[in-house]
């Protein structure tokens, strides 16, 4: 026994220092392991993931390193829908504005709808991604600048849409890629804090929680299309990567985060749910993305719902919310049993719903006209079909939206100040008495909204809704505290 010890311990001593301490470092591991199990077995058996995540601390007591701290953090996030009529954009149209990029939130949640014209073409044959990939490259433009096309290759600009902006027949795939994976990162599909605990027994390797990106890891398309999880941390004159984007015939929503905060992203999925004609095609429905930040979980909704102005259609709108709020399902992509990432849109701490939800004013056209006339929005507020509808508790019930001091941002004359219902030369089958058409609400506590506003851009007969926030996120770190950039 001694000699074995003895010949033992004469290799360690030939190895070298780090190689020791590695060896050293795994039986050590090992053996917290099997001590950790061990204690694990004798209490038996653990039925809920805080009874788990509270024996883990525990019985990691003497290992420092291994410590959770906790705390609630504020992030801004700035989100925005625009109904742009089907008008596909040109490469001088900024953004900057829409965006309030001087603000610098945290987050963007940007949903559009109709960004293509909702034919039969596109809504039963093939959708055509191009304007969304047009619009993608103007939001990059407004957040980070003119793209660097020397370090891009294969992209070459096209002077018939803004020079530098976009590309010769610009494919939505591949703007994706390029603004998602310049460095070729990607961001892990589980972050959860026993998921992470388990590959670091199965790798001895003790990893913060933080630790999020594999850095010669990159998805392929069939992932990048089904599980939107690449992301990119790219060079140092971004300050804002693309998380995901997803198109669903004329609605389009893109992700956006400080390049920084990207990485603290996980368990990305997407879900579309069709409630256009016949109740499954879409034309009509909504995307929505469930996603977690830190230990805490975000869904967010860009949705069309069923337009009309006739009485009784805003019972369709109610029962496409409902429709929606009970078949969105997020597919599972977690594999620790524990886990608590939710699959209903409901179950998400923070929510934020917005889009063109279609409901109109219940007044005559005259008598909307004269109170759009003398500006009385509380009065004209009061006939809103959303707002008597929510009162009732036939729709959103539990949701909440900040009041409205701006006037209706539907129906105007395409790049005009006038409403429809003004006087404007039309047919009467395309007269539309004004109306909040668009709208932004949100579920869940630590949500505080800061501004709710309408931006004057007259692309389209819709003017876009903005609206900012300031969330609370539970923010866990392994041993020490670390400090997060934001505002």
């Amino acid at each position: 026994m001694n000699n074995e010890f003895e010949d033992r311990h004469g290799v360690s001593d030939m190895m070298p220092n780090n190689q020791q301490r590695k060896k050293q470092s795994f039986i050590w591991k090992v053996l917290t392991m099997r001590e950790r199990n061990g204690r694990t077995m004798e209490r038996g058996t653990i039925d809920s993931h805080e009874a788990l995540s509270n024996s883990s601390i525990q019985n990691q007591g003497s290992v420092p390193s291994m410590s959770s701290c906790e705390e609630i953090q504020n992030f801004s996030v700035f989100a925005a829908t625009w109904n742009v009529g089907g008008q596909c954009p040109s490469g001088n149209l900024d953004l900057s504005d829409f965006l309030q990029v001087r603000n610098e939130p945290d987050m963007y949640v940007l949903g559009f709808q109709e960004i293509v014209p909702l034919n039969a073409g596109n809504v039963l044959v093939l959708e055509d991604n191009e304007p969304a990939a047009k619009w993608l490259a103007l939001i990059n433009q407004s957040l980070n600048g003119p793209l660097d096309f020397t370090s891009n290759k294969g992209l070459k600009p096209t002077a018939s849409f803004g020079g530098s902006l976009f590309f010769q027949k610009p494919s939505l795939k591949k703007i994706k890629k390029t603004f998602k994976k310049l460095n070729g990162k990607r961001l892990k599909s589980c972050n959860c804090v026993l998921e992470m605990e388990r590959k670091a027994a199965m790798d001895f390797c003790f990893r913060c929680q933080e630790s999020n990106l594999s850095l010669d890891d990159s998805s392929t398309e069939e992932e990048d299309d089904n599980f939107p999880i690449s992301v990119a941390l790219a060079t140092n004159q971004m300050k804002y990567s693309l998380v995901t984007c997803k198109q669903m015939v004329g609605i389009f929503v893109s992700v956006w985060m400080k390049k920084e905060l990207v990485q603290y992203v996980g368990h990305l999925r997407i879900s579309c749910t069709s409630r256009g004609i016949m109740g499954c095609l879409g034309n009509k429905g909504c995307i929505s993305v469930s996603m977690s930040f830190y230990q805490t979980s975000f869904c967010f909704i860009c949705s069309h719902l069923a337009s009309g102005e006739k009485e009784g259609d805003e019972l369709r709108r109610n029962l496409d919310v409902i429709e929606i709020l009970k078949n969105t399902q997020f597919p599972k992509i977690c594999k620790t049993q524990y886990s608590r990432m939710p699959d209903k849109i409901l179950d998400h701490d923070r929510i934020i719903w917005f889009g063109d939800l279609n409901y109109r004013i219940s007044l005559s056209r005259d008598d909307a006209k004269r109170l759009v006339e003398m500006k009385d929005w509380p009065a004209l507020f009061n006939k809103d079909q959303l707002k008597m509808e929510r009162e009732a508790g036939r729709v959103f019930k539990g949701w909440k939206e900040g009041k409205i001091y701006f006037a209706p941002t539907y129906k105007y004359a395409f790049n005009s100040d006038t409403y429809y219902a003004e006087g404007v030369k039309v047919s009467k089958n395309k007269r539309r008495t004004p109306a909040w058409c668009d709208r932004i609400l949100w579920h869940g506590r630590g949500i505080q909204q800061l501004s709710y506003v309408r931006k004057e851009f007259k692309f389209s007969d819709h003017r876009p809704v903005c609206a900012t926030f300031l969330v609370e996120v539970e923010v866990m770190f392994r041993g020490q505290k670390k400090k997060v950039l934001m505002n």
